[in-house]
């Protein structure tokens, strides 16, 4: 087996599958649309629910999945090689087991060939990595499904002991209902409440993190700490300022990613989002890292179900590529 290390540096050019979103926006099954909904295209069939169906109108959708946790986009043609069919339906299945570490995108190269030419893909089957909307090889050749579950854990291992541990949610999870229409106050997220009633934002940052450290999965804790983290980190700023230090390096990004942050909080969200877009756009190599980073952070500050944050992760897609 082709097996490549993983990187959060990819070499393939997917710009030419940029679109814009469909007038009236994408459907509700893609980023920003209900928890744990599928991009466009439906869930891929008899996979599990981390798998979907990749085309040429939902492959942008898919690999802005890639923001939260891995997608891996397996292409394949079951009439030239059926074979590379059954890899795509191993992982799919493998996606399951993992329980959302990762997002198996399936790519029928005879339905999408423009993906393929895209990605300038050089055999069948081809499984890219996925990160962060950073794409890289990850294996070329067809490998019983053992094969292929030992590779995921060995490339899983060695993005937790990088730091990422994030997961997808159910792409076909179902939101329960409550008798009166209303989210049920959950219990795990007292203490950071009252830390915040009582104006201690930095108990309240401390709270979410215990969460987030003990279930990576838990969105509502991720957002409940990346909002609290803005909240500490713009304590006692001064606005003007932080506005003057910004005006005077445009590629300064402490001094952006400070002022983004003190907008987010004025509730100006396009406005803070476009100033870390344009810094992603005017830095390079570690800087523009730290910056799409923060930008990240943000989205997850304000909820993956807003607009304005599907928006901002398309303007974020096109900064990259």
């Amino acid at each position: 087996m082709s097996q490549q290390p993983f990187t959060r540096r990819g070499a393939i050019d997917l710009s030419a599958l940029k679109r814009p979103a469909a007038p009236g926006g994408p459907p509700p099954g893609g980023p920003g649309g209900p928890a744990g909904s599928a991009p466009a295209g439906g869930a891929a069939t008899g996979a599990s629910s981390y798998a979907v169906d990749v085309t040429a109108e939902n492959f942008q959708q898919v690999v802005e999945l890639s923001m939260t946790a891995p997608v891996l986009l397996a292409l394949y043609s079951r009439t030239r090689m059926p074979e590379s069919g059954q890899l795509a339906d191993d992982l799919a299945t493998l996606s399951g087991e993992f329980e959302g570490r990762f997002i198996a995108g399936l790519v029928d190269v005879d339905a999408a060939p423009q993906i393929a030419q895209a990605m300038q893909v050089p055999s069948i089957p081809y499984v890219v990595a996925v990160l962060d909307g950073r794409p890289a090889p990850l294996l070329q050749d067809v490998v019983p499904i053992e094969e292929l579950r030992q590779a995921l854990t060995q490339v899983m291992q060695q993005l937790t002991a990088q730091g990422m541990t994030g997961r997808h949610q159910p792409l076909q999870a179902a939101t329960p209902p409550t008798e009166d229409g209303e989210p049920v106050a959950d219990p795990r997220y007292a203490a950071a409440e009252d830390a915040l009633a009582r104006n201690d934002i930095d108990a309240a940052v401390a709270e979410y993190q215990k969460l987030v450290t003990a279930n990576p999965a838990d969105t509502e804790a991720a957002a409940g700490l990346a909002m609290t983290t803005v909240l500490q980190r713009t304590q006692g700023v001064d606005a003007d300022a932080a506005r003057v230090a910004a005006e005077a390096d445009p590629t300064d990004v402490d001094a952006h990613t400070l002022l983004a942050d003190l907008a987010l909080m004025a509730g100006e969200v396009d406005a803070a989002f476009a100033l870390l877009t344009e810094l992603v756009r005017r830095t390079a190599d570690k800087e523009r890292d730290r910056a799409r980073e923060h930008l990240i952070g943000l989205f997850a500050a304000v909820g993956n179900d807003d607009p304005r944050v599907l928006t901002g992760r398309q303007n974020l897609a096109s900064a990259l590529f």
